[in-house]
């Protein structure tokens, strides 16, 4: 017999050291359907109104097509593929008014009461799957560096401080590269296994190795203050805005 799990979450936001907080975050159980949970992070970007104005449509998109998802009948990849394409219409639609052009990255996971799950993404925000604390996935970036990497002429931690390491090559919001759409299927999830969504305010100072050791020490909550904290002293006063969203799966103890 499988063994059972149980869910566990916690999400985080935290300003960095920016005037305002642009970064939007959710973690959202279905409205009717329990063992259903869409995580979200938003990464604004595009001057103090455009940018949150940005993000903030996300997750207003993101819950209106969540709340409508029905599991078992709708593909959880067409409803996050539909919260990219409608989010991205929606942000530039608004553009005109906003004080700057607005853009916003997207990480965003689906995880069905079957088990399995779907992800997308858009621009540098990252999805990360471990299990049992090994990286087994996580996103690749939409960003300059990126393809830097790709073409072996920078390494991981090059990129990390690359004065172009802020140009992305595709998000949600551009006028003239629709966003990418870059979906990816776990078939199967299972005790031991994590879901965690962030911004480049995080990710930027760990490697999936410490990410790892934090996230499988500490229940969900104390990791996420553990995680956002040491961000926040890692940046030395430069830290960018910061939202993380964790889903664990807890192995249940199995019955005499």
């Amino acid at each position: 017999m499988t063994q059972g799990f149980r869910l566990a979450a916690a999400t985080g936001l935290h300003k960095g050291d920016r005037p305002y907080q642009q970064d939007q975050v959710l973690l959202m159980s279905h409205p009717r359907v329990p063992g259903c949970v869409l995580g979200i992070v938003a990464d604004g970007m595009g001057g103090r109104s455009g940018g949150r104005k940005a993000s903030d449509q996300v997750l207003m998109t993101a819950r209106q097509l969540f709340t409508r998802y029905q599991p078992g009948r709708d593909d959880p990849e067409a409803v996050l593929k539909q919260i990219l394409e409608d989010s991205h219409t929606v942000i530039k639609l608004t553009a005109v008014s906003s004080e700057q052009e607005p853009h916003s990255t997207l990480a965003a996971f689906l995880m069905t009461p079957k088990g399995d799950c779907a992800w997308i993404h858009a621009g540098d925000s990252r999805i990360y799957h471990f299990h049992d604390g090994q990286l087994i996935r996580r996103t690749r970036d939409h960003s300059y560096v990126q393809v830097l990497i790709d073409r072996g002429q920078i390494t991981e931690a090059e990129a990390n401080i690359h004065p172009q390491g802020n140009i992305l090559l595709g998000c949600l919001g551009m006028t003239t590269t629709p966003p990418p759409i870059d979906p990816y299927y776990i078939p199967k999830l299972a005790p031991g296994d994590l879901l965690m969504a962030c911004s480049d305010g995080l990710w930027h100072y760990f490697s999936p190795e410490e990410l790892a050791s934090v996230l499988y020490a500490q229940p969900p909550r104390d990791a996420v203050e553990i995680l956002v904290g040491e961000a926040r002293r890692r940046a030395r006063g430069t830290g960018d805005n910061i939202s993380i969203a964790v889903l664990k799966l807890d192995p249940l103890p199995v019955a005499a």
